[in-house]
């Protein structure tokens, strides 16, 4: 049920959501073409856009602006990373080809990865943004921050680039966390795809614990190695500290949800963290064009509510939000504002579903679930009696 325009709901009610931004962002010129490609084949009268081009962030803003969630936002600027802030996560080498790249005029840095002039611009426009929104909660100016940014970041790995992204904005937030004197900080990213990037940055730490629920799409070439399987658990003393939820195709808002509370919530309540970094992609929704995971406008509200819930318990409230994938340009922005009403525990919902039902069958995805617990609780030692 929508409010009534003339009612706007009261902000102290249930807080505020301090969004970061930054028109620069939109910048990032990412081409026309075959779907991701930027190829032109030659016997196509209409080229769309690259998935991952401004309108979808336009309609973002556009909803957070105007939308009947407006008087529980709080806005402020964006500001450029430097480049000795990138090193907290990246490694030299990589961050001087990209500066060198942008030096001259652009380069195609993996499959579907195009850095344009005005790209590097925009994506260190989307990193230092990130560490902003961190910062201010961090300095508690504000217990949510949500860093709406792009180009998304959570592929971009310690050394290269990968799937649109080229600086991994969540991990540099989470990296200035643990400077910062928090002692645990756990990553939940419910991107339709495998959160690699942050995951190889933090492989062999105990401090992040990196949950991340996709599509069981395995790797997708060389900028891609990670599989996202149940296996890749991190490695020395980050062993047991990487979760991977692979999900199959179509899951829907019921399967998401189970996988929530019978693998995310039991894990947090273990590791007990000092900070939540909550990755969101509105790809996993039914209407994506690169997603199969059949989420809708409900689905994405209650995992706000559920994380939300984690940060009130666990982290003193104190929840960072950081925008990643979500191509429908239209059902991105709203299944955005959803997981934003449940992350302020609203009672009841600002926004009727314009698509609303999608058929589901939780079954399958049920029997998933529960077997990615029994063999996490068998092989991970904090998780084991779980």
């Amino acid at each position: 049920m929508a409010a009534s325009p003339s009612e706007p709901p009261s902000p102290a009610a249930e807080g505020i959501i301090n969004v970061f931004w930054d028109d620069g962002m939109l910048n990032h010129d990412t081409g026309k073409g075959l779907f991701d490609t930027g190829f032109d084949p030659g016997f196509l009268e209409v080229l769309e856009k690259h998935p991952e081009n401004s309108d979808r962030i336009k309609n973002i803003v556009s909803i957070l602006k105007r939308g009947p969630i407006s008087p529980y936002i709080s806005w402020h600027s964006g500001i450029p990373a430097q480049i000795p802030q990138l090193l907290s996560f990246h490694a030299p080498d990589y961050i001087n080809e990209l500066v060198e790249a942008d030096k001259a005029g652009g380069k195609v840095v993996c499959d579907g990865t195009f850095l344009n002039p005005g790209s590097w611009d925009a994506a260190l426009l989307a990193a230092g943004t990130t560490l902003s929104a961190m910062k201010h909660v961090l300095d508690g100016h504000g217990k949510i921050a949500y860093a709406l940014v792009r180009p998304p970041g959570h592929h971009a790995q310690p050394t290269m680039a990968d799937g649109y992204c080229f600086l991994n904005n969540a991990g540099l937030a989470v990296q200035l966390a643990l400077n910062s004197g928090c002692g645990k900080v756990v990553v939940i990213d419910i991107d339709v795809h495998y959160g690699n990037g942050t995951a190889e940055g933090f492989y062999r730490s105990n401090k992040v614990l990196t949950i991340s629920l996709h599509m069981n799409h395995g790797s997708w070439g060389p900028s891609h190695p990670q599989n996202g399987t149940v296996d890749e658990l991190g490695e020395g003393e980050g062993f047991g500290y990487n979760l991977n939820i692979p999900l199959p195709n179509g899951t829907g808002d019921r399967g998401y949800v189970h996988a929530m509370t019978e693998l995310v919530v039991p894990a947090i309540q273990k590791f007990e963290p000092n900070m939540i970094v909550l990755v969101v992609g509105q790809d996993s929704s039914a209407f994506d064009p690169n997603g199969r995971q059949c989420l809708t406008m409900d689905g994405y509200r209650e995992m706000g509510r559920i994380v939300r819930s984690l940060a009130d318990r666990y982290s003193g409230g104190r929840l960072l939000i950081v925008q990643e994938g979500g191509y429908h340009v239209t059902y991105s922005a709203y299944c955005l504002h959803a997981t934003l009403e449940g992350v302020l525990n609203l009672p009841l919902a600002l926004l009727s579903d314009p698509i609303a039902y999608y058929p589901e069958d939780e079954a399958f995805p049920v029997k998933v679930i529960e077997s990615i617990k029994q063999y996490q609780n068998d092989v991970i030692p904090f998780l084991k009696g779980s």
